[in-house]
């Protein structure tokens, strides 16, 4: 299907990618020329309305934060009929860039890097008072600079919340996630550690659901005394540091009482280990 040639007043230059219920166009504002990334969700079934609801909640948190590691929301707009919303437009930064999983770090230093601006553009997430709740590879770009921009706030929530349904990837989400249990900053160390276990190993962890493509339904959730811990880091990739493997296996630990108490700490200690390396 043809790309839109207007979307909420805004000309479209370009498809550029899709999401749950939702299509990514490159538009060029008409009156300033200023281009940016829009994310349209149209509603064509009621079971929509949470991806309307979830690019609300996107637009609500994301023009609060305000830091460089973080994709700006700059606006929304709804396409009503008569009193109903039938679609929204969330107005974006364009960000020339690829994810995570299609540019890897060729050295550790260069993942160390990586993890670290993750860390920070959490961390001030957390200082806002919010949680990510769905780190994954897909939801960090890198720039050709190696600059991060940590995107996709549909699943971010206030720190404490509590969600009606189980929400985030298999693979990386944590078991406080997928035990509908109160959400904090613990459960985006988590779900950082998970990431990073990924880039460095390239294979998902055991978590409290199994990973996407698995043969095991994703309708209930694995009990959390019957997940494995996984294979140390160092030990899947020898080329891997030890004290980062640790630290990845810190971040993932099962009880969230055992996890690193903050971002800024995992943030210190990505900060020495960078330090080591020389």
């Amino acid at each position: 299907m043809a790309a839109p040639r207007k979307i909420a007043g805004f000309n479209v230059l370009a498809k550029i990618g899709e999401g749950a219920r939702s299509d990514i166009y490159a538009v060029q504002d008409t009156k300033t020329k200023q281009v940016w990334a829009l994310k349209h969700v149209l509603l064509k079934e009621e079971k929509d309305e949470r991806f309307i609801e979830q690019c609300q909640r996107e637009y609500n948190i994301g023009s609060k934060l305000d830091h460089p590691g973080i994709r700006r929301i700059k606006r929304i707009r709804k396409q009503r009929s008569l009193l109903k919303v039938e679609g929204v437009a969330l107005v974006m930064e364009l960000v020339d860039a690829n994810s995570l999983d299609q540019q890897l770090p060729k050295t550790n230093r260069e993942a160390l890097e990586i993890f670290l601006q993750i860390a920070d553009a959490l961390g001030h997430m957390h200082t806002k008072g919010f949680v990510h709740a769905d780190m994954k590879p897909t939801n960090v770009l890198i720039t050709e600079s190696g600059k991060t921009k940590v995107i996709d706030l549909g699943q971010a929530c206030p720190i404490g919340t509590v969600k009606k349904r189980i929400q985030g990837t298999p693979g990386y989400m944590a078991p406080e996630q997928a035990q509908r249990e109160a959400i904090d900053e613990r459960t985006d160390v988590y779900n950082l550690g998970a990431m990073m276990y990924w880039v460095l190993v390239r294979e998902v962890i055991p978590t409290a659901m199994p990973p996407q493509g698995a043969d095991a339904k994703l309708a209930a959730a694995v009990d959390v005394d019957d997940i494995p811990p996984p294979t140390p880091p160092h030990v899947a990739n020898p080329m891997v540091p030890k004290p980062l493997s640790e630290l990845v296996l810190d971040c993932v630990a099962v009880d969230r009482e055992d996890r690193p108490e903050s971002m800024a700490v995992v943030a210190h200690r990505l900060t020495l280990l960078k330090e080591q390396l020389g």
